[in-house]
């Protein structure tokens, strides 16, 4: 179970644990692409929901949706997530993020689909950082459905220390130059809300208290509100880099680079990639008070 209180020695050990055993852990869960989860997520999106019916083609990224696992509350940790140790590693660091992480599209999933992800732990890095002891955990996911491979995935979560208390805002400082990009179009300009994060948080099946409950995400975590999903700000991403492409996606890669919160206001930018010869697009999470909280790239 994390440990919302771990001492500096727990940092230390967090750096020189040996997580070998934990390499090449494998999970398997299949499921069926039913409508409602994805006619929901639309909605929290503010979109369309009448066209994801049976045969329709899910859109890229939204199987984050499907394929959660279960947990019994009494195999939860304190902070709201699958205690570690079973599937994960016992990290004893107590704050958790999705770093970032890469997702190669190579057939469509549709609605009404049965399909089968297979994950496995592949890389487990400690890390010192300016703030503190920080453990990377690379996990790749490869889901199939009945056309063959689907989704390719490498995902990256960090584990981390809390602030030091006189910080007061959670690692929220980070992410670069607070400027506005000279490059790419506002597509679009969001404030999450608490019933936004609430419905994300329940099609994902994600118990994390820093997006709900804000005692613990300020007194606990010490950070200075709710937390806004790494993986809601990656589809925001996706979705408008798909438009902006012509609509098709086959490689997303997305960093994440700071916190945004509760309330804030976020700018999406995106511009056709320069790189690929107009193919694809630039991507940025933007906040206008401290700069860029995730930038992705999708070819």
């Amino acid at each position: 179970m994390s440990n919302p209180h771990a001492s500096g020695s727990d940092y230390h050990l967090a750096l020189v644990k040996d997580y070998s055993r934990w390499i090449g852990v494998e999970r398997t869960r299949s499921e069926v692409i039913s409508g409602w989860p994805a006619r929901a997520l639309a909605a929290t999106l503010d979109r369309d929901p009448a066209q994801l019916t049976d045969g329709a083609r899910l859109p890229e990224g939204w199987h984050w949706i499907y394929f959660n696992e279960p947990t019994p509350a009494s195999r939860l940790g304190t902070d709201g997530h699958e205690a570690r140790g079973d599937f994960l590693p016992e990290v004893p660091l107590p704050r958790r993020m999705w770093a970032g992480g890469r997702l190669r599209f190579h057939a469509p999933l549709r609605i009404g689909d049965r399909a089968e992800r297979t994950s496995v732990v592949e890389d487990v890095t400690p890390k010192r950082g300016r703030s503190g002891a920080l453990v990377f955990v690379t996990v790749r996911h490869r889901i199939a459905g009945p056309e063959g491979l689907s989704v390719d995935e490498e995902q990256s979560i960090v584990y981390r220390a809390p602030p030091p208390v006189a910080a007061g805002d959670g690692g929220s400082s980070g992410g670069g130059n607070a400027e506005r990009p000279v490059w790419g179009d506002t597509v679009a300009r969001l404030r999450p809300d608490p019933v936004m994060l609430f419905r994300f948080s329940a099609l994902t099946f994600n118990g994390h208290r820093i997006h709900y409950d804000h005692p613990y995400a300020t007194e606990v975590e010490g950070y200075p509100g709710l937390v806004v999903h790494g993986p809601l700000l990656a589809l925001l991403l996706l979705g408008a880099g798909v438009e902006r492409s012509g609509g098709t996606a086959r490689d997303f890669t997305y960093r994440a680079l700071a916190p945004v919160f509760c309330g804030e206001d976020v700018e999406i930018l995106a511009e056709r990639d320069p790189s690929t010869s107009g193919e694809g697009a630039r991507l940025s999470a933007f906040h206008p008070g401290r700069g860029a909280a995730m930038e992705a790239r999708l070819r």
